[in-house]
């Protein structure tokens, strides 16, 4: 029979983790209700190597003060778990500081708690701490409290909150071995041209003309880096701060996005990364109440792409004036064709929100897929590169060894 990890609140408040055999996790939760627990997260349990591990990176991860998006989704499962076990918002936050493994985070739990129990609402207690919230979860927090559906509505912002999670990751792991490769492969390269090529240039001091013209440049190369290294990084540094600067102004980041839409291979992905964005999130706020004007200059905030959400302006104009969502849309040219498709049929059926939601998973699988595909061709190509690199550099210097026997004693 299967084990599964979980974490529960008991009787007295206090957070209790622990295995139990079942033959699922209905049976997990049904047994720690009878036990007078209330279930917060059930998971399958991991192997011993596996759990040391986890809670190692835990354990780090804990070391580090700046709160991530991890813990904002962790707090928005928990507190939603607790708040449909019937526990009022009050108690819940008491929990949650416990369970909450970063003493930074404690301290803004503690202190949306201390706002709660002094009357004020909770979408206001985490106003006063946008750094943590965004906006866009705190108006989903307002529209649950506006319609007396709170546990609902952090239900729904946590499997949203979970599902962009999931997609960061996917994309934040795929290109992990390619930098691996670009890292090592670029270390070698600065290896064999500050330290091992100078040698062989003592070799070659005598030989003068006779060196071929390839070696002359790798050793003039080697030269540059060994001498003008300081300098080099300095360009580098003076390159990436004033590229930073000009991206942190409205016209720079506008064409830098446009360029990223209009690249080869990645400007699909990052189109289609847009589109499953802004579905999921005008989806998810739909769903939960939010009206539809509201609801798009929200999407606005969570787009990543400038070139997109400044789109959304002119979208929120047209659907103000009376016009469906799908037109406007379709008129922006971002949108595939498939996905507009799709937001009609929404309208026509009256379940736009359901919809979205559907249009966000059937764009999210198509950016792993295409993720999947653009680094098996991205690898190779790297492994070539590299290849050739350091074979133009082995190939030199052999050069160079061979022309000794053309020399004339």
């Amino acid at each position: 029979m299967p084990k599964f990890s979980y974490k529960a609140a008991g009787s007295a408040g206090k957070v209790i983790q622990g295995l139990m055999e079942a033959g699922d996790k209905q049976v997990v939760a049904a047994r720690l209700q009878e036990m007078g627990m209330i279930p917060m997260e059930i998971n399958p349990a991991k192997g011993s190597r596996k759990a040391i591990g986890f809670s190692l990176s835990r354990g780090l991860g804990s070391l580090l003060s700046r709160i991530s998006g991890k813990d904002v989704l962790v707090f928005t499962r928990d507190i939603s778990a607790l708040l449909e076990a019937g526990l009022p918002v009050d108690r819940a936050l008491s929990i949650l500081i416990d369970v909450a493994e970063k003493d930074r985070f404690k301290d803004v739990v503690r202190d949306i708690l201390k706002s709660v129990q002094g009357g004020a609402y909770l979408s206001d207690a985490l106003a006063k701490h946008p750094g943590v919230f965004s906006t866009f979860y705190i108006n989903m927090v307002r529209a649950g409290e506006a319609g007396g559906v709170l546990e609902a509505v952090l239900g729904r912002l946590s499997l949203f909150l979970e599902n962009v999670q999931e997609l960061k990751d996917y994309i934040k792991s795929s290109m992990v071995y390619p930098l691996f490769l670009v890292t090592v492969g670029g270390v070698s390269i600065i290896i064999l041209l500050a330290y091992v090529i100078p040698k062989f240039s003592i070799i070659f001091a005598d030989m003068g003309s006779n060196i071929p013209v390839t070696t002359k440049m790798l050793l003039g190369l080697s030269d540059f880096v060994r001498l003008y290294w300081p300098f080099f990084l300095g360009a580098i540094a003076l390159v990436i701060f004033l590229v930073r600067r000009y991206l942190k102004t409205p016209g720079g980041r506008l064409r830098f996005d446009a360029f990223l839409l209009d690249m080869p291979l990645g400007g699909d992905i990052v189109r289609k990364i847009e589109v499953a964005r802004f579905a999921r999130t005008l989806g998810t706020l739909t769903k939960s109440g939010v009206p539809i004007l509201q609801a798009i200059n929200l999407v606005k905030e969570i787009l990543g792409n400038k070139i997109v959400a400044k789109a959304m302006n002119k979208v929120f104009d047209r659907v103000k004036e009376g016009e469906r969502l799908s037109r406007p849309l379709g008129d922006t040219g971002i949108f595939p064709s498939l996905a507009i498709q799709m937001v009609t049929v929404g309208e026509e059926t009256g379940r736009l929100d359901d919809m979205l939601i559907k249009i966000a998973e059937n764009y999210e699988k198509v950016v792993r897929d295409l993720v999947k595909r653009f680094v098996s061709l991205l690898e190779p190509a790297m492994i070539l590169l590299m290849g050739v690199m350091v074979g133009f550099i082995v190939i030199s210097m052999l050069m160079a060894i061979f022309s000794i026997n053309d020399m004339q004693f």
